[in-house]
């Protein structure tokens, strides 16, 4: 079976989105924010995953587009926490990077799938 691994890292990454939001929301009592991260932090995989059938390969480039926006989105939650000192600088790091990581690949299969087309 193949690997996929936008799919794989995505839902990794989605995972410890949904830790840190609990974390948030039980250790810091901090809910308006974690909740946006957590939105768009679990949205990029679903779209990803969205992706993996769609109708057409416009429908495919758009779904993957909109996976990207949504990571793009979560890098500027990650980074307001940061900044407000929400979330400390070690676990902002870690979790930035794959989320940087993932920003990456989207944007390379966006990128290769346009130059089929």
């Amino acid at each position: 079976m193949k690997q996929n691994i936008i799919k794989e890292k995505s839902f990794k990454f989605a995972v410890r989105i949904v830790n840190l939001c609990k974390y948030l929301s039980e250790s810091k009592k901090e809910f308006v924010l974690s909740k946006q991260l957590l939105r768009c932090g679990t949205a990029t995989g679903a779209l990803i995953r969205e992706a993996e059938h769609a109708e057409s390969s416009a429908d495919f480039n758009h779904k993957l587009a909109i996976a990207r926006k949504e990571i793009n989105e979560t890098l500027y939650w990650l980074e307001l926490m940061k900044e407000t000192n929400i979330i400390e600088n070690e676990h902002f790091e870690s979790i930035n990077s794959d989320a940087v990581e993932i920003l990456k690949i989207l944007t390379s299969i966006i990128k290769s799938s346009e130059n089929k087309s």
